[in-house]
């Protein structure tokens, strides 16, 4: 066994429990830095206490929340059976992923897992801000409306404003896929991809923003297929997490990048040294 394998129980038997007929025994479990990353999705560091041994994983809630509200935010953007529209679905802004979302962040800060709890709650506040625009009773165009267009929802100043908040997004995901590049390339792909599907949808409302539809629309369907791919992504990462903790002898590919990087199993205060 590795120096740095991490002991999450060991037997228990007392002897007055011999004697009574009972065995209180705790299976013993022995996760490498290696299968932390791959079950958590964050590197292997010291924390303080042991929440990692009695919580349950919440890293995959939160994987079924983004992708379940991801898959059908994509289909509808692709425009799939004629969808078009998302004030039918628009209960995936608001409670599917975020409200797993949420939960999987509360517990990922419980637990000390600094990235995941990032991770679950940036999608969860994308969920809901982008949601709000789907929203058509809070009239967010009225400021905009004229008579020919009463909503204000085709304005190239609303249209404008939507654009330049998703290229913040892109910028900020596309932070997020730097630091996944120290964990995985399933992860690492998720972020890349998303980084460049906010950029490609900021570039459809660009489109509307100009009054070219045609092209805008091209653009839509090809965030959403992107989207679409991120989401099967996110999938097969939740599976192979569920895999893992329910001891399924299951060994699918994630492509390890931990090992390009030097050890984060390293206390903050000898870093400083």
């Amino acid at each position: 066994m590795a120096a740095n394998d991490i002991h999450t129980a060991t037997p228990v038997i007392s002897a007055g429990d011999e004697e009574k007929g009972l065995n209180r025994t705790t299976t013993a479990v022995t996760m490498s830095p290696e299968m932390f990353e791959r079950l958590y999705l964050t590197p292997k560091v010291p924390h303080v206490g042991d929440y990692n041994k009695r919580f349950a994983n919440p890293t995959a809630l939160g994987f079924v929340g983004f992708v379940i509200s991801t898959f059908t935010f994509a289909m509808v953007l692709m425009g799939w059976g004629g969808a078009e529209g998302l004030s039918p679905v628009v209960g995936i802004f608001f409670f599917v992923g975020p409200v797993l979302l949420l939960f999987s962040m509360v517990f990922e800060w419980i637990m000390g897992n600094f990235f995941p709890m990032m991770v679950m709650g940036l999608f969860a506040v994308f969920w809901l801000s982008f949601g709000v625009l789907q929203l058509p009773t809070l009239q967010l165009g009225a400021a905009y409306a004229t008579t020919a267009d009463p909503t204000g929802a085709a304005s190239p100043a609303y249209n404008a404003v939507i654009a330049l908040y998703l290229i913040v997004w892109g910028f900020a995901l596309f932070t997020f896929f730097i630091f996944t590049t120290m964990i995985n390339t399933v992860f690492s792909l998720i972020f890349f991809i998303v980084s460049v599907a906010c950029w490609v949808l900021s570039a459809a409302y660009f489109k509307v923003a100009s009054g070219d539809y045609t092209t805008a629309g091209h653009l839509q369907k090809a965030g959403g297929a992107m989207l679409f791919v991120v989401a099967a992504l996110g999938w097969y990462m939740c599976f192979i997490i569920m895999a893992g903790e329910m001891r399924l002898k299951i060994r699918l590919p994630v492509g390890d990048l931990s090992h390009f990087w030097p050890s984060t199993d390293v206390d903050l205060a000898e870093k400083s040294d």
